[in-house]
């Protein structure tokens, strides 16, 4: 399956890029955010690939970065929000503004947004806040202004069994101060750390 195009950009339009690989010339739907962060027309650009197939139609739709298309697939997991539909919320918003919203629970601001409305926003606080990161999805950073967060992958396994991300977030950090000061645990290998550090928050979190 496509992961992502690299190629010679042919013509930008709302909601359109045009992009040709060898000859090929792609119709790919993006955000419009999108159009603003890629390459002018006439440069080579790369986009990040989804491809919706339906008996019907066949459609390709393309993001500036795997993180903005990695937030395009949650938003697809809430009820409501087609693939439309999410194109038009990440055209309308960055995504570092839409995951504080939902991280904060600001159901007022995210009704501001086009393309959601009171019921809209609703189900999307309840099916994605604390559960969306604003590190990279390729883990080389995160959004200026954030610190990336320490044993991300215990955070991430923690996340996925369905706790909120910034309860884990603050939880791991507290065990791990606890825990750093404690010689044996300074003794430990990075996977003995942090699969001590998985199971005392295993534990606080059942509680």
């Amino acid at each position: 399956m496509f992961n992502s195009l690299t190629g010679i950009i042919t013509g930008k339009f709302p909601q359109k890029l045009y992009i040709d690989t060898h000859g090929i010339e792609w119709d790919v739907n993006v955000p419009d955010s999108a159009l603003e962060k890629l390459p002018p027309v006439g440069e080579v650009g790369k986009v990040y690939l989804w491809m919706q197939h339906t008996d019907a139609l066949m459609l390709l739709y393309g993001f500036a970065s795997e993180k903005d298309r990695s937030l395009f697939f949650d938003l697809l997991k809430v009820d409501g929000i087609g693939p439309k539909g999410a194109l038009k919320i990440l055209g309308s918003i960055t995504t570092p503004n839409l995951v504080r919203i939902l991280d904060e629970g600001n159901l007022a601001a995210l009704q501001k947004v086009p393309g959601v409305g009171k019921k809209t926003a609703a189900k999307m606080l309840l099916q994605l806040k604390g559960k969306l990161s604003l590190e990279d999805t390729n883990g080389k950073g995160s959004v200026p202004g954030t610190k990336p967060a320490r044993y991300a992958d215990v955070i991430t396994g923690l996340v996925g069994m369905g706790y909120e991300r910034k309860q884990v977030e603050q939880m791991i950090e507290s065990i791990a101060q606890t825990m750093e000061s404690d010689e044996a645990f300074a003794k430990m290998t990075d996977s003995a750390r942090e699969d001590t550090i998985f199971r005392r928050a295993i534990v606080e979190l059942a509680q």
